[in-house]
């Protein structure tokens, strides 16, 4: 099956599961007890950050691997993943604040979580220019791939640190220890919109992926063609 193809698939599921896990989340789950409505939010916020950590993950392992092989498929795996990844965390900050105002009475805060994923942000979009603006492609690569390996770290930070400090941001409800602490209604329209991203994280890696792969078999030939000249 050719990437084109699977790429239709993927995308195909992740509309289905996408306008399933809206439908479900914003019209056919209860509002929380304590939230109202406000807490539909999260039917986007909490997907968008577990992508995120998807596809920062993926970023990393294949910035580990083209540092050990110097392949350039993988780094083409690195870059898409951290442009993904980007995108979902821009997500995840914005969905944030809508929540926040209402619930917090403020847009932003310092909380540790909500500066560790600012952090996060930071330091992917710092990726993206070093790769855009670099003139050595080799040279993008390789330290663009040591800033993706040490950019990964602030993840687990991010993750425990409703745990290890004393935040406003509340709890994990979906992975902790014990299993998710959400009721089957509001669960199962989480599950669904985090599937939907997923898959929608798929399809623009597959995209990404192929023009990348263009990008390079371009350069590779312009560089050709200048050592022959």
């Amino acid at each position: 099956m050719g990437g084109g193809r699977r790429a239709t698939i993927v995308g195909a599921g992740a509309a289905l599961l996408l306008a399933a896990g809206l439908y479900l989340g914003l019209v056919a789950a209860p509002p929380d007890a304590v939230q109202g409505q406000v807490q539909r939010i999260m039917y986007l916020h909490v997907p968008s950050i577990l992508t995120a950590y998807l596809a920062f993950a993926v970023c990393f392992a294949a910035s580990l691997l083209y540092l050990w092989r110097r392949d350039l498929r993988h780094d083409a795996v690195a870059v898409s993943s951290a442009e993904i990844g980007v995108l979902f965390t821009g997500i995840t900050l914005a969905t944030g604040s809508i929540w926040g105002k209402p619930t917090w009475g403020v847009w932003w805060t310092w909380d540790a979580r909500l500066t560790l994923t600012a952090i996060l942000f930071t330091i992917y979009v710092g990726y993206l220019m070093l790769r855009a603006f670099a003139e050595d492609p080799q040279a993008a690569a390789r330290y663009g791939a040591v800033i993706a390996i040490l950019g990964f770290l602030d993840i687990p930070l991010n993750h425990y640190a409703v745990l290890w400090w004393r935040t406003l941001h509340q709890p994990s409800s979906l992975m902790r220890p014990g299993g998710p602490s959400i009721a089957a209604p509001m669960l199962w329209p989480l599950l669904t919109m985090l599937a939907g991203f997923v898959c929608l994280y798929g399809y623009l890696l597959l995209k990404r992926i192929g023009l990348e792969r263009t990008r390079q078999r371009a350069r590779e030939l312009r560089q050709k063609r200048g050592r022959r000249g």
